[in-house]
């Protein structure tokens, strides 16, 4: 009788582990995870694509300012490149050494899936920043970065504005529209900018799309070509993803013999703009979106430590601020040039 006894009240303690164990996670947010509120250190990893792009640099610094600021915080950077196979595999190391949370900033978004799964299974929140990424059945992962609809708006109608003062005409002015072109925040970008600048400008002007790994470097190489395909063109106008893609169309155009008078670029980002204004030179960056990596940084650290420390689920969205600045103002406006 003891041993039957003794059978049945196993049965049932080995029941409640299965009911407890198949509970899983209740939470349907990609990237939100299951984890408890924890006391202590909190470790957080904050993977990047290009971390070496000044943007990403600045992100890094806010990031870690922001947990010195709230304390038992440690942050960790990882530059991905441009290797979604260097992507998966820091990913996975930073599941295996057991930290708290995630930021990651993707090298290519076809990785989502993948990425929101792994964080996921180890029950560690995560947060995409900069670059939406969704999970398998489309839910976007919680995100902190800009509007690139928005941005693109403004960098648009600040082009098409000064292109109306220019007195150019739109018959020998084309539009040097720079960015990677597999990427979806540089397509709403540059998408919204085209739109803006013709609302703006009050003139259809031709527009050549320049694909581009989001370089400095690359985006110059390549204008090259472009500049002798259009012989013609007495005037052009710059606009793209990033201040990389702006500086180095400007900077072949100029290497081309264009004048900064015949120049019209706008940046986004303002970290490279800012340094042939700080400079004092002639330069055909006109003005640029100014986007504080820092403020992004430091969001996607606050909404992670308050998912880890305290249960505050992760808001979907954590849209940071920009604005438009040029030579007379990048100072008054924050612009940190380095």
């Amino acid at each position: 009788m003891k041993r039957t006894r003794w059978a049945v009240a196993s049965a049932i303690a080995l029941a409640s582990m299965l009911t407890a164990c198949s509970s899983g996670q209740t939470d349907t947010t990609a990237g939100n995870g299951d984890s408890k509120p924890k006391s202590g250190t909190i470790k957080i990893a904050y993977l990047q694509k290009q971390g070496d792009q000044q943007y990403f640099v600045d992100e890094g610094a806010g990031a870690k300012a922001k947990a010195a600021e709230l304390g038992n915080v440690e942050v960790s950077m990882f530059d991905l490149g441009t290797d979604s196979d260097k992507a998966i595999n820091a990913l996975d190391q930073v599941i295996a050494q057991k930290f708290d949370a995630i930021a990651i900033v993707v090298p290519d978004q076809l990785i989502g899936p993948q990425v929101i799964d792994k964080a996921k299974q180890a029950a560690i929140p995560l947060i995409a920043s900069d670059d939406v990424i969704k999970d398998a059945a489309g839910a976007e992962a919680p995100f902190a970065g800009f509007d690139g609809a928005a941005m693109g708006e403004k960098v648009g109608t600040e082009a098409g504005t000064l292109f109306k003062q220019s007195g150019w005409s739109a018959a020998d002015t084309r539009i040097i529209s720079a960015y990677k072109q597999d990427l979806s925040v540089c397509q709403d970008r540059v998408d919204a900018a085209d739109k803006a600048f013709t609302a703006a400008a009050g003139a259809e002007v031709k527009v050549i799309k320049l694909g581009t790994d989001n370089s400095a470097v690359d985006a110059q190489n390549k204008t090259g070509a472009l500049i002798t395909a259009n012989a013609g063109v007495k005037h052009w106008i710059v606009y793209g993803c990033n201040d990389e893609n702006v500086s180095g169309v400007v900077t072949a155009l100029a290497n081309a013999g264009l004048g900064a008078n015949d120049v019209i670029g706008v940046g986004l980002g303002a970290y490279l703009a800012c340094k042939d204004w700080q400079a004092g030179t002639a330069t055909g960056f006109k003005s640029a979106l100014f986007i504080d990596g820092r403020q992004v940084g430091a969001s996607a650290v606050e909404a992670l430590v308050k998912k880890v420390r305290d249960g505050v689920e992760l808001p979907a969205k954590t849209v940071a601020n920009t604005a438009i600045v040029n030579k007379d103002t990048w100072q008054s406006a924050g612009v940190k040039c380095s």
